[in-house]
């Protein structure tokens, strides 16, 4: 597995490992045992960088991720993330107040069996907290050694820029994709300016760009995708002519639709770091056998112009989630 750098020293794999799905977010969690067999696969793999959070159960798959990493201290980097409220165990709006974030990394250090936590995002902007308060929050925490590094998540410009000023981030986490590119217009060229590094969750668009889900496909209670705009029958079947487009290059280069998503993501910026989640040992070593495809500059132009003639149907989130939390 080839590694990649974010921010200024933060070395991890190319591509990570978002854990969010074995437990949480596509209907009934993952048989345990199974779960942690493809982490620590991934780790055998050369998976270096998991990803998790509190809100991800909720903190059932940190404890997941901190009991099949046990085995691995100081081989893999976590990331997980603070920024929400519960009642009765379910998610109640977003929570950055500096107890909170206090309260929330020695509770994450302990469901994930570390004494410092790697990488600390904030999972989303909390309105009622200004982010100059949030970035300080986190710098004591890493002064104090309980923190290694300071992340965002689905944050817009002007916040990344306000928050960078007190602590350096070291990676912005967003969604990004082949189907989701609203970031290229000012989020990357920003992080670009600031050296932060990115960490795209769902490069294979929840799935749907790896071409194993058409109108017919039916999803479990509870999974997201039941609700999301562009998993309405009507939008699978007119969302398949972005599968044409990659099914077209995963023929030319050997390779499958996933492996094209991932790679042109990858190919992107070379401090880009895609977070794929799956639940199948052989879905993650597809996953990451994407890091060796490559393409040519005219490949790549070809392919990213291919892909914006398709007019994608559907938006990532209902407007209510958008304006709420997401996942």
């Amino acid at each position: 597995m080839k590694k990649r750098i974010l921010g200024k020293d933060l070395e991890v794999s190319a591509i990570g490992l978002g854990c969010m799905g074995m437990s949480f977010g596509y209907g009934p969690a993952g048989e345990k045992s199974e779960m942690i067999k493809v982490i620590r696969a991934a780790v055998e793999q050369g998976v270096t960088f998991f990803d998790t959070a509190e809100v991800y159960g909720p903190y059932t798959n940190e404890e997941l991720v901190g009991e099949a990493l046990a085995p691995f201290k100081g081989e893999a980097v976590i990331a997980t993330k603070f920024g929400f409220n519960f009642v009765d165990g379910k998610m109640a709006g977003v929570n950055s107040r500096p107890e909170n974030i206090r309260k929330v990394a020695e509770e994450s250090m302990k469901r994930l069996k570390i004494e410092v936590i790697d990488l600390f995002y904030q999972h989303r902007v909390d309105p009622n907290v200004p982010i100059e308060e949030v970035a300080g929050t986190v710098k004591d925490l890493i002064q104090e050694g309980k923190v290694k590094h300071f992340g965002l998540s689905e944050a817009g410009a002007t916040t990344i820029r306000k928050a960078h000023a007190i602590q350096p981030i070291t990676a912005l986490q967003s969604e990004y994709s082949l189907w989701t590119r609203q970031h290229e217009n000012e989020i990357i060229p920003t992080i670009e300016e600031l050296g932060i590094g990115f960490v795209p969750f769902s490069p294979l668009g929840k799935g749907f760009l790896a071409g194993k889900i058409d109108e017919n496909t039916t999803f479990a209670e509870g999974d997201i995708r039941n609700i999301l705009p562009r998993y309405t029958q009507e939008a699978r079947v007119s969302n398949k002519a972005l599968l044409g487009v990659i099914e077209r290059f995963a023929q030319e280069k050997e390779a499958t639709n996933a492996q094209i998503a991932i790679a042109w993501v990858l190919a992107q910026k070379p401090w880009i770091v895609p977070i794929p989640g799956t639940t199948k040992l052989h879905r993650l070593t597809e996953n990451n056998a994407a890091v060796n495809v490559t393409f040519t500059a005219s490949e790549l132009a070809e392919l990213t112009a291919a892909s914006e003639e398709v007019k994608v149907m559907g938006t990532r989130y209902t407007d209510a989630m958008e304006k709420s939390t997401g996942l």
